[in-house]
């Protein structure tokens, strides 16, 4: 009986093992040399943030003196001793040592029967501020700031006083300068968790986890997991995975090679497998938009002297004076299938060409149904966040499904009509058709216009795909690199927006209440109370 279970659990294994780690569609990789530019943009982003911290007034009684200090405002910041780095496993850890801050504050004084005002300059020396990022995917499959942990200290306080009680406020410094560094280093550290768990976060928000592509099919770019956070890098996976609209829920079983980053001397690197790409290619073929048609003054000159010429006087000796319109649909029959190679990316594709005559006022009358197969090269790039396919026809064969004729006179077609497709067809799936066509343009006087129908995702092969990064970021310096199932992108980034910009995008607008109060609110120095 234990060796009956045993056995069982081993064949087990092997599925549960598959099912707890589903391999990703997309990989991204952030190295050090990136971090060092988020750095820099995040410490503008934390100068920002501590200028804007709102501090509680100060008051209190020593013997006869009433003093009160309000309106606290940072006015100077200097972080010039910063940090930011991987902690493994899932945290980022950023620094700012022996920073200084500079404030002014209104105080009020009264002492018996004086009562005096003015402002006091102060300044926090040897600021130092500890903190903790804890990244994870949250049930959305988003990145996420899911904690953070932080600590601050500040060394020394001093202030600068003036009027007619400076010595008076000289001798009560002790008690005010002690209770502004207290009260100062209490709002440092809410004040991030803030900018990280509400505005940073907002930040996030911005990646592409689940949206559509087009009208016809969706992207799902959830995280398959948490991050992996090496002392080097920071590792994303993605499902990476297409859908189309009609079947949201689908899933497509993910038995390519998963994609391995071993570099780390570019900022970022991003790792597309073929899943990837056929999860693409399957979607559109599901949504039934693989297919292209045309008809009368829309196919090609060329091609259509060729068929009436040559093969349709050959096999049906079609008489000269039959002038009705020639209508090709051409019709992909499986999900074309990418093999990514370290010599390059291939795409091959399967399709049916039905070849009919369209005489005005009668039923189309069918010449031909003829089978294709089809490699194309594929040429992957990335520009600015969108990765884009330029395809290249490159083998070609052409047989009939009906008779063996067929197949031997399309025989020497096959080189004409090669060059033809990579003329007339291959421009329409690059997107690049309407300049070939008007190039190309007919003058041919007295034919029947009619309309061609095209449901090859033409302009989404053009305008490409967005990799999954916020808002305002952006590649830079593309190097494309093929590997045995998998190809890597290696990029540096640039800022396109600020932080600030992108949260201020993003923050949402104050509403007004709905039953304003019979009674003014009193006036309130907390930007957060107003």
């Amino acid at each position: 009986m234990a060796a009956g279970s045993c056995l069982l659990l081993l064949l087990l294994l092997p599925g549960l093992v598959t099912a707890s780690h589903s391999p990703p569609g997309c990989k991204i990789r952030v190295t050090s040399k990136g971090l060092d530019l988020v750095k820099q943009e995040g410490l503008r982003f934390v100068e920002q943030e501590l200028q804007n911290i709102t501090v509680s007034d100060l008051h209190g009684k020593e013997g006869q003196f009433h003093y009160n200090i309000s309106q606290v405002k940072v006015t100077d910041l200097q972080l010039a001793f910063s940090d930011l780095h991987f902690q493994p496993q899932q945290h980022l850890v950023f620094n700012i040592n022996n920073a200084s801050i500079s404030l002014r504050f209104r105080r009020q004084l009264l002492y018996w029967f004086f009562y005096d005002v003015g402002s006091i300059n102060a300044s926090a020396d040897g600021v130092h501020i500890h903190t903790m990022l804890q990244l994870a995917k949250d049930g959305a499959g988003r990145l996420k700031i899911s904690n953070i942990t932080c600590s601050a200290s500040i060394a020394r306080m001093h202030a600068g006083f003036s009027g007619t009680l400076r010595k008076v406020y000289e001798f009560l410094s002790t008690f005010i300068v002690t209770g502004m560094r207290f009260l100062l280093s209490q709002q440092i550290c809410p004040s991030l968790e803030h900018a990280s768990l509400v505005l940073l976060n907002s930040v996030l928000d911005t990646v592409p986890v689940r949206n559509y592509v087009d009208e016809h099919i969706g992207i799902d770019y959830s995280l398959l997991r948490d991050p992996v956070v090496s002392s080097d890098t920071l590792d994303l996976d993605f499902k990476g995975m297409f859908f189309p609209h009609a079947r949201e829920n689908q899933e497509l079983e993910n038995h390519a090679v998963e994609p391995v980053i071993k570099e780390t001397e570019r900022m970022v690197y991003v790792a597309f497998s073929e899943y990837f790409f056929d999860s693409a290619m399957h979607a559109y073929f599901q949504a039934g938009v693989l297919a292209i048609e045309l008809e009368g003054e829309k196919v090609p000159k060329d091609l259509e002297v060729l068929l009436r010429a040559t093969f349709f006087g050959t096999i049906f000796m079609l008489s000269p004076a039959v002038d009705a319109p020639l209508r090709l649909v051409l019709r992909v029959s499986a999900p074309p299938r990418c093999v990514i190679k370290p010599s390059g990316t291939s795409v091959s594709v399967s399709a049916f060409l039905n070849i009919s005559l369209v005489p005005p006022g009668r039923p189309p009358i069918q010449l031909s149904s003829m089978a294709m197969e089809t490699k194309l090269s594929a040429k992957v790039f990335l520009q600015g966040k969108a990765l884009r396919v330029q395809l290249d026809l490159r083998r070609f064969r052409i047989y009939s499904k009906q008779s063996a004729l067929e197949s031997l006179a399309l025989f020497s077609l096959q080189a004409p009509l090669k060059t033809l497709l990579q003329l007339t067809i291959m421009p329409i799936i690059n997107g690049t058709h309407r300049a070939a066509a008007h190039s190309r343009a007919r003058g041919t006087a007295g034919r029947v216009q009619t309309a061609s129908h095209l449901s090859l995702p033409a302009e989404r092969t053009k305008k490409g795909v967005q990799i999954p990064l916020p808002e305002g970021m952006d590649f830079t310096k593309e190097v494309v690199t093929n590997h045995a199932g998998f190809l890597t992108v290696g990029a540096d980034l640039h800022f396109s927006k600020g932080l600030r910009e992108v949260i201020e995008k993003y923050r949402p607008a104050p509403t007004a209440p709905a039953y304003p109060s019979a009674r003014p609110a009193e006036p309130s120095a907390d930007p957060h109370q107003l």
